[in-house]
């Protein structure tokens, strides 16, 4: 499933990212790596998702293109 799918207040596991090196390279500096665990704060409009007690806001573009369990 992609990361746009879990509910607020869910945590999930990042599998894999499916993009290219520079979508790659936005995510990494943010924390967004595979096998980090994340939490859904919010999924309105832009996603908000805390990553290792950092507050990290994506595109939704950019979270459909993580993929997520």
């Amino acid at each position: 499933m992609v990361l746009t799918q879990v509910r607020i207040g869910e945590r999930a596991r990042i599998m894999a990212i499916e993009g290219g090196g520079g979508l790659r390279q936005k995510l990494f500096l943010r924390g967004l790596i595979e096998g980090k665990v994340v939490r859904v704060v919010s999924n309105q409009g832009p996603m908000t998702v805390e990553v290792d007690r950092s507050v990290v806001v994506i595109g939704r573009g950019m979270a459909q293109k993580i993929m997520v369990e």
